[in-house]
């Protein structure tokens, strides 16, 4: 935990952004009768049943001293899913000495992934551009990016959404929107907040 709470203590650097991931699933639901239009006096009706098409992934990278998100919709969440998003994520940064990368522990969130997807050189280029810090278990709520995919569920997922064409229009429209009106994002939890509200997770020493 001090250690993600150290890394937010960092100064912006444009030769090493700090860059949070987070991934979720959204499922697919499309409406089987037509909605009855809004009317004077009347809100819109619809019927409680819907149809399922399907689930899309969604990995998010948020910079949170830019206030900059990027939200890509794929098919799956597998480990080559995750090398191949984190590969983007390298190109983005073409001028950057190395990005610091917080992110949970998930399974494919590993070196291993970048192995499976791709020749040893290029995984091993990949990585001598990270630097990683895993959130706690348990402490996912360090993580900058599960706040953007609350945002996220709240205002733009909240709905039904038919497939996965719909999904990503939604998703990169709520994206544009967020990147125009950004500002960064002031974390005011610290180290010794920790120290003192969460005292009895700390080992007990005894001298």
């Amino acid at each position: 935990m001090e250690d993600i709470l150290e890394v937010y203590k960092k100064p912006y650097d444009s030769k090493k952004p700090v860059v949070c991931m987070d991934e979720s699933s959204q499922q697919q639901t499309r409406e089987v009768r037509t909605k009855i239009a809004a009317k004077p006096g009347v809100r819109e009706r619809y019927d409680t049943e819907y149809e399922r098409n399907g689930v899309s992934n969604l990995f998010m990278f948020f910079e949170p001293l830019t206030g900059q998100r990027e939200v890509r919709v794929t098919e799956r969440r597998t480990a080559v899913d995750w090398a191949k998003q984190i590969r983007q994520l390298v190109e983005s940064y073409p001028e950057a000495e190395r990005i610091i990368l917080v992110m949970d522990n998930l399974n494919t969130h590993a070196a291993a992934s970048l192995y499976k997807a791709y020749q040893p050189e290029e995984a091993q280029h990949l990585l001598n551009k990270l630097e990683i810090h895993y959130t706690p278990k348990h402490g996912s709520w360090l993580n900058m990016a599960e706040i953007e995919f609350s945002i996220l569920s709240r205002q733009c997922l909240a709905q039904r959404i038919p497939d996965r064409e719909t999904l990503q229009r939604e998703v990169s429209a709520w994206t544009h929107q967020r990147n125009q009106h950004s500002k960064p994002m002031q974390w005011r939890f610290t180290t010794q907040d920790a120290r003192i509200r969460l005292k009895h997770l700390y080992p007990s020493i005894q001298l």
